[in-house]
């Protein structure tokens, strides 16, 4: 069951970008997580004797009103819980009810028809809204409790409010493609529960909103497809966050040194207006890291060395920047590498066997650069049809620059760090090769 779940959820639509589709093959935590809040809320409608109604799907990103569970649409009075007066459930749910109906009074435009059904003190049953069964020290339900909010293409037009922070069991806010714009209320804070936290494609703008990351329980933050700028905080990377999607934003210059420090799987910082080198700590990044996208950006100077510590890393997309120099070696160790996009760059030299030599490659594009050649290896992803090496110096095959454009390689004087190495190169002995040359203008890792 859980497969066509996760094949299903991956389809969210970006309809403000144009990433090429395994851009979009990143969510496998977020997944889980939804997944999982399906059962435990399936499960908590049936302990309560409540029978099953179709609704909105949790994080689908579909239209609102189906594919999932909605929960306290019927049958709970079997359950013996509380009077109003004396519930701590009670209180929650008056929160609750306040929180939703501050929420509605500021929005402006709703074309879908959503927030018709947001009438009445019983939240668990307006569209978009998600409740499970609480329980006290002992076990026993003591009511319901929002947890989660999906009004993924609702194109509701409005603001976040702050007393959203008072769903405090609210553990996804899912929020894609609708005109919400203002800021993020310093308020959310408190939002202990939230694990995902989905802001694409709307109308925000301003700073990075910082309050996501005081945001205790935060696992996957995603403010893709907005009108972010300025600066990236340092504790963007000091975050225990597993998926970083800000791409598609108006960001701007130097990447956080820090940037190796996040334990993140997925981290998406395309199409934004990053300027300087790829900070160097990306050669002692996490292990875990699975997709990394550097594309349409303004990055210079070379590929770190340490690269080829990232063994199980699937996607690396630096394309559309001026990074120069020629390729580390280390690009042999990725070992699990499916799509590699070296594309519109200034890269030189020949490019190395070793790298057409991946064993799980399926797109690998060097094209737009000036690499001035390639081996054996490379010849037969050719028949493979996964490799582009179009507009670069190679003589004697077709599609490349014209003479006059390879007369002056670009960053031919560059001096990229590199591992010597006489001898081929081990990957397994990378890491301690990597530590003990790394510039000691570096800050350690932590």
């Amino acid at each position: 069951m859980l497969q066509p779940y996760l094949h299903n959820h991956t389809k969210k639509s970006h309809q403000k970008g144009n990433l090429n589709p395994f851009h979009l093959r990143m969510e496998l935590s977020h997944c889980l997580m939804a997944f999982l809040l399906q059962i435990i809320a399936t499960q908590a409608t049936i302990s309560v004797g409540g029978g099953v109604a179709v609704g909105a799907g949790i994080g689908s990103g579909g239209v609102i009103g189906g594919g999932g569970v909605w929960i306290g649409s019927g049958g709970g009075g079997e359950v013996n819980t509380p009077s109003p007066s004396s519930s701590p459930s009670s209180s929650k749910q008056d929160n609750a009810y306040t929180a939703f109906q501050a929420w509605k009074a500021t929005i402006k435009d709703d074309p879908l028809g959503i927030l018709h059904s947001w009438v009445g003190s019983d939240v668990c049953v307006y569209k978009g809204v998600f409740c499970s069964t609480s329980k006290d020290t002992m076990g026993n339900p003591t009511g319901q409790v929002v947890v989660a909010i999906d009004l993924n293409h609702a194109n509701l037009q409005g603001i976040l409010v702050k007393e959203l922070s008072l769903l405090t069991e609210l553990s996804l806010l899912h929020l894609n493609s609708n005109r919400f714009s203002g800021s993020i209320p310093e308020t959310f804070r408190d939002l202990s529960s939230l694990t995902e936290f989905d802001l694409s494609n709307n109308m925000f703008s301003g700073p990075f909103p910082t309050v996501t990351l005081l945001i205790p329980n935060l696992m996957y933050l995603d403010l893709r497809f907005n009108s972010f700028s300025g600066q990236l905080p340092q504790d963007l990377f000091n975050k225990k966050l597993d998926a970083i999607f800000i791409n598609n934003n108006q960001f701007q210059g130097e990447l956080p040194q820090n940037l190796g420090n996040s334990p993140a799987s997925v981290i998406n910082l395309a199409n934004n207006m990053f300027s300087g080198d790829i900070p160097f700590s990306m050669s002692y990044m996490s292990p875990s890291i699975k997709e990394i996208l550097f594309l349409n950006n303004q990055l210079t100077g070379c590929i770190p060395q340490g690269i080829g510590l990232w063994n199980n890393l699937q996607v690396l997309d630096v394309s559309s920047n001026s990074l120069m120099g020629h390729l580390p070696d280390s690009i042999a160790c990725l070992s699990d590498i499916e799509v590699l996009n070296l594309a519109h760059n200034k890269f030189s030299g020949v490019l190395p066997d070793l790298v057409c030599s991946l064993r799980n490659i399926l797109n690998l594009t060097v094209s737009y650069n000036f690499f001035s050649g390639f081996n054996q290896e490379c010849d037969k992803l050719l028949y493979r049809n996964v490799f582009d090496f179009s507009l670069n110096c190679i003589p004697g095959r077709e599609s490349q620059r014209p003479q006059p454009e390879c007369s002056t390689i670009p960053g031919g004087s560059l001096n990229c760090l590199r591992i010597p190495s006489a001898k081929p190169i081990v990957c397994g002995s990378l890491v301690q090769e990597v530590y003990e040359t790394r510039s000691p203008k570096t800050p350690s890792h932590n």
